[in-house]
């Protein structure tokens, strides 16, 4: 019997982990549709962002007939629609899990107008954009139109109203599992601190690190977990940390095994972030759902679903100041009488209807043209 699901092409030029794990829940939170994944792997990111339309060129499966695409934000989908005519006229919906407008820029790279303008050229392309946050929407609009102000001429109005106009915010959805129903009761004498992020150099580990030294400065007793994707060359910092703190750590480096990253999740007290950028924040939210309490700058896009109480005050340009800040917030949290909430409007069972409605929307709206 021939299958009738609607026909999904979904594609990620730049497949990192969580782009692919992004990609395998929606997969398995919509199995009414018929989906075909299209993926690139995640390295050499200046040749990836500019060509991955020239490399599935001759891909057999872009010249079949879809009912949607579903085209991740390091797709240079504009390209991708000039090349292979037939998709002109599919539905397609460009889920931002980044934008390179906001995306920091290391001492060793050169800030490129190039990746940018792939972004803004397909969500110019794209007929409905979906952001992880709402900070990834309003800092990839409001990057967008200041490269915009800075072009000589020939630019058409009205360009950043378009993409508004057809964007939603839909997170990456946080798996139902990892939500616990037992109120954590938080170890006050000895909090066991997590640290789970990438380590680079936008994670703020330098920041980490003067956090550390001005809560061994009040004789605070802690545990330290610092865990996270590591890469050969990592900021210095890490292994500052290793030594200054090693008669606090629990867990040091990268957890391959995820039944063991899930453990530490529920047995941590308190996840701190010392982020510069973080587009969503899986991290943070996979161990609030777990249980820990957030301790983390007021910026970004912890905003969206950190308790005020638990955020400290930035400081970008001092990094003294913001150690002190984070280190009052941290004992305003040890005082607090209960736990702050759960993120459940991140919970992927009740993501799931809204990316249902996406969809659906747009596959009904190529049938009617």
């Amino acid at each position: 019997m021939p299958d009738t699901k609607p026909r999904i092409l979904l594609l990620s030029a730049y497949d990192a982990a969580s782009h692919r794990r992004w990609r395998e829940q929606l997969t398995h939170l919509l199995p009414e549709f018929h989906w075909h994944s299209l993926t690139l792997p995640p390295r050499f990111f200046q040749w990836r962002i500019r060509g991955n339309a020239l490399s599935w060129l001759n891909e057999p499966c872009l010249q079949e007939r879809w009912d949607l695409v579903v085209a991740t934000s390091m797709v240079d989908l504009a390209t991708l629609r000039g090349l292979n005519p037939q998709l002109a006229g599919t539905p397609c919906v460009l889920y931002m899990h980044e934008n390179q407008f906001a995306f920091p820029i290391s001492q060793q790279q050169q800030d490129r107008v190039e990746p940018q303008m792939v972004n803004l050229y397909s969500a110019v392309a794209a007929d409905r954009v979906a952001f992880n946050s709402a900070w990834n929407r309003d800092s990839f609009l409001n990057g967008a139109q200041a490269l915009l102000n800075k072009l000589p001429d020939a630019v058409p109005g009205g360009i950043i109203e378009r993409i508004q106009q057809k964007s939603d915010v839909i997170p990456v959805p946080i798996e139902d599992r990892l939500f616990t129903d037992e109120p954590r009761v938080i170890n006050r004498a000895c909090p066991h601190i997590l640290w789970n992020h990438r380590w680079e150099y936008d994670k703020g580990p330098d920041r980490l690190l003067n956090f550390l030294e001005r809560l061994e400065q009040s004789r605070q007793s802690y545990k330290l977990s610092v865990v996270g994707e590591g890469f050969r060359n990592h900021p210095k910092a890490f292994g500052e940390i290793q030594t200054k703190f090693a008669h606090r750590l629990e867990h040091w480096g990268f957890l391959a095994s995820r039944s063991e990253y899930d453990a530490l999740l529920r047995q941590a007290d308190v996840v701190l972030s010392t982020a510069l950028h973080d587009f969503q924040g899986l991290s943070m939210l996979e161990a609030m759902a777990s249980g820990c309490v957030p301790l983390a700058p007021d910026r970004l896009a912890y905003r969206e679903y950190v308790p005020a109480s638990c955020r400290y005050p930035g400081h970008e340009q001092d990094v003294d100041a913001e150690a002190d800040a984070a280190f009052d917030c941290f004992q305003t949290i040890l005082a607090m009488p209960s736990a702050s909430p759960s993120p459940e409007a991140w919970k992927a069972s009740v993501l799931a209807q809204g990316y249902r409605t996406l969809v659906n929307e747009l596959i009904e709206a190529g049938r009617r043209t």
